[in-house]
C-alpha cells in the first residue's frame, strides 16, 4: 500500500485503536472488535506478548489492506524494521527517534513519534516525520493543541493517553487529524466483552465525524 494511501485511511477514519492486551488471543479478538466497530487503523504496542506474530497474523488475515496494522511503543530501528517485515504500515514511538524515523523514510512507511513541547514538535516534522502523536495527551489536553497549532499551524497531531468518548469531539475541533484511544476503547476485553469493544469503537468514529461538521 502506497504511504499516502495510509495517511489518508488515517485520517479519514479518524481513530487510531491503540491495543494494549494481555496475550496475543486478545490481541487479535480486540482487533477484530474495532474493525467491525469501523476503525481501520489498529496498532499493536510491542508491550503485548508475542506482539509481532501478533502483526504477522493480522497480516495474513486480512491480505486485501482491511486493516491498517501499526506496531506501537516502537523504541528502536531495529524493532521498527521487524515490525515493518511482520507487515506494519505505520510506526509509533512514544518519544522522537531519529533513527526511527529514518528507518521509516527509508523504506516509505508512515512514522507517528512522540512529542509533546513546542521544541520536539519541530525537531519531529523537521525529521519528515507524517505525524506528530502528542502524548501524554492528559497532561495538558485539547487545549495544548489550539495553543501548539498557533505557531505551528501544518502540525498534523494525533493525541493519545487522556482520549474519550467524551472529549474525542473537543480533540479534533482543536485541529488533530485523529486520535489515538487505548483503555478507553478496548476495556470491554477485560472481561471478555468483546461486543463492548466493537459498540465502544463504533461510538468514537460517530464522534469524530460529528466533530467533522
Amino acid at each position: 500500500m502506497k504511504k499516502l494511501d495510509v495517511i489518508k485511511r488515517i485520517i479519514d477514519c479518524g481513530v487510531v485503536a491503540v491495543v494494549r492486551a494481555e496475550s496475543p488471543d486478545q490481541a487479535l479478538k480486540i482487533a477484530e472488535a474495532v474493525k467491525a466497530g469501523g476503525v481501520e487503523s489498529i496498532e499493536i504496542t510491542m508491550t503485548v506478548p508475542g506482539a509481532m506474530d501478533v502483526i504477522r497474523e493480522l497480516a495474513k488475515a486480512y491480505p486485501n489492506k482491511e486493516i491498517l496494522i501499526g506496531a506501537g511503543t516502537v523504541l528502536d530501528a531495529e524493532t521498527a524494521r521487524s515490525a515493518m517485515l511482520a507487515g506494519a504500515e505505520f510506526i509509533v514511538s512514544p518519544y522522537f527517534s531519529p533513527d526511527v524515523v529514518k528507518m521509516c523514510n527509508r523504506y516509505q512507511v508512515v512514522s507517528m513519534p512522540g512529542a509533546m513541547s513546542v521544541k520536539e514538535v519541530v525537531e519531529v516534522m523537521e525529521s519528515g516525520a507524517d505525524f506528530v502523536k502528542f502524548f501524554p495527551g492528559n497532561a495538558f489536553g485539547p487545549s495544548m493543541i489550539k495553543a501548539l497549532l498557533g505557531p505551528l499551524p501544518y502540525a498534523p497531531f494525533i493525541p493519545t493517553g487522556g482520549v474519550s468518548l467524551e472529549n474525542a469531539g473537543e480533540w479534533i475541533k482543536a485541529g488533530c487529524q485523529a486520535v489515538g484511544v487505548g483503555g478507553e476503547l478496548t476495556k470491554g476485553a477485560k472481561k471478555g466483552d468483546y461486543a463492548e469493544v466493537e459498540d465502544t469503537a463504533r461510538k468514537f468514529v460517530e464522534a469524530v465525524k460529528a466533530a467533522r461538521k
